[in-house]
């Protein structure tokens, strides 16, 4: 199940690559409207889970991992394991074009979950990362239970950052489904 960011799909992006290349993958359709409400993203996903039989392994980039994490706090579905990439600071602000700390919050954003999560996940992060730094996510990362990958200095992990295919994403997604902790949420 792939969970893109509010930018939605972007034909060079890895998870389009990943989602092309995956034959049973699923991935939340671009928003008509109320594109950046956390509640409609969350619904989003919600909608496509409640298709799927059995436990599946989220693929989030960016809002799409704070999606993931509202997520949690709501529904109750199967899930196998969760990879978490690139995941923004919501908390602080952002830098200039992107959203402001007002929008995020009138829009459900904030604050960031920090519950943990009752599936296996992995939380790959950048070191140089302008949406997040390295040791917020690491925080994050604490908090949710998961295992931190630290990708070194690759920016924020999409197209602009020099990122269209990204294999490891493959090696991540295969060791979190081969996990033995089927645990459902």
């Amino acid at each position: 199940m792939i969970v893109p960011g509010l930018r939605d799909h972007v034909p060079d992006h890895w998870q389009t690559i990943l989602a092309d290349k995956i034959a049973d993958a699923r991935t939340i359709p671009p928003l008509e409207r109320d594109r950046l409400s956390c509640d409609a993203q969350v619904a989003a996903l919600d909608e496509v889970l409640s298709g799927i039989s059995g436990p599946v392994v989220l693929v989030a980039h960016s809002a799409g991992v704070m999606t993931t994490v509202h997520w949690v706090q709501r529904h109750r579905r199967p899930v196998k394991g969760a990879l978490l990439a690139a995941p923004p600071d919501f908390d602080t602000p952002l830098p200039e074009g992107y959203f402001t700390p007002e929008d995020l919050r009138e829009n459900g954003w904030t604050p960031t979950p920090r519950t943990p999560l009752p599936f296996p996940s992995t939380v790959a992060a950048s070191t140089n990362d302008p949406l997040a730094g390295f040791e917020r996510v690491t925080d994050l990362a604490r908090a949710w239970g998961s295992r931190l990958e630290n990708l070194g200095p690759v920016g924020h992990l999409n197209p602009a950052s020099g990122y269209g295919e990204w294999p490891q994403a493959e090696e991540i997604i295969r060791e979190l489904g081969q996990t033995s902790s089927d645990m459902s949420n």
